[in-house]
C-alpha cells in the first residue's frame, strides 16, 4: 500500500511539474508573438512624422514600387523631380543633392527611429518598416492642408488689375500709388509661397 501511494504521488508530482513547465513555454511563445507585433504609434507622432511633405513622398514611393528596397539615390531623383514640376532626367544636381542630403541627414533617421522605414546608412537602402500600415489611413491629410497657391497668384492678379483699372478711370486714385500697392502685394505672396514650400519639403536642418 506505502508503496503505490508513492508511485501515485510521484505521478502527481511528476505530471505537475510538466504542466507547469507547458504552461511557462505556452507563455514564453505568447510573450514572443506579442514582442514581435509593431508597437501603436501615438496620433501625434504620425501627424508631426507626416506633416512634412517629403516624408509623405517616401511612403508613397515605397508603397508603390514593385521593389521591396530602393535606393537612396533613386528616391531622391523621384522627390527631387516631384518637388520641381519635372522630370527624373531633367532635374539638376544641386536639387538632386539637395533633397539626398536632407533625407540622409534628417528625415529618414527620423522615419527609422519609429520604425515607420527601415534605413541602411552605410549601404544606402530603404523599405517599409513594420509601423508603415500605421501610417496609410493619414497619408493623405497633409496634402488637404496644402496651401493652394495658383489660386492666390490668380487672386492677386485680378484684383491688382482691377484696381489698375480703376486708377486709372478715377482721378481720386493715383496709379502712382496703386502700383506699388500691387507690386508688394505679389513679393508678400511669393515669400510666403517660398517660406511654406521650405517648411514642406524641409532641408536637412529641419527635424
Amino acid at each position: 500500500m506505502s508503496a503505490t501511494r508513492d508511485e501515485s504521488t510521484q505521478t502527481r508530482e511528476g505530471g505537475s511539474v510538466a504542466e507547469t513547465s507547458d504552461m511557462t513555454e505556452s507563455a514564453q511563445q505568447e510573450g514572443a508573438a506579442r514582442s514581435d507585433e509593431p508597437a501603436e504609434l501615438p496620433v501625434d507622432r504620425v501627424f508631426e512624422l507626416l506633416k512634412n511633405q517629403r516624408r509623405r513622398e517616401v511612403l508613397r514611393y515605397l508603397e508603390t514600387t514593385d521593389e521591396e528596397t530602393v535606393s537612396l539615390s533613386d528616391l531622391a531623383e523621384h522627390i527631387a523631380a516631384i518637388e520641381n514640376d519635372t522630370t527624373v532626367q531633367a532635374i539638376s544636381s544641386s536639387e538632386r543633392k539637395r533633397v539626398y542630403v536632407g533625407l540622409y541627414q534628417c528625415h529618414l533617421p527620423k522615419m527609422d527611429d519609429m520604425n515607420v522605414v527601415a534605413f541602411d546608412q552605410n549601404r544606402g537602402t530603404i523599405s517599409l518598416g513594420p509601423n508603415a500600415d500605421q501610417l496609410e489611413e493619414f497619408l493623405d491629410i497633409g496634402d488637404e492642408t496644402e496651401h493652394p497657391w495658383p489660386r492666390y497668384y490668380a487672386g492677386l492678379a485680378a484684383g491688382g488689375a482691377l484696381l489698375y483699372g480703376a486708377a486709372l478711370a478715377l482721378p481720386a486714385l493715383s496709379v502712382g500709388l496703386v502700383v506699388p500697392v500691387i507690386v508688394l502685394a505679389f513679393a508678400t505672396c511669393a515669400i510666403a509661397n517660398e517660406y511654406t514650400e521650405r517648411q514642406g519639403t524641409g532641408d536637412a536642418t529641419s527635424v
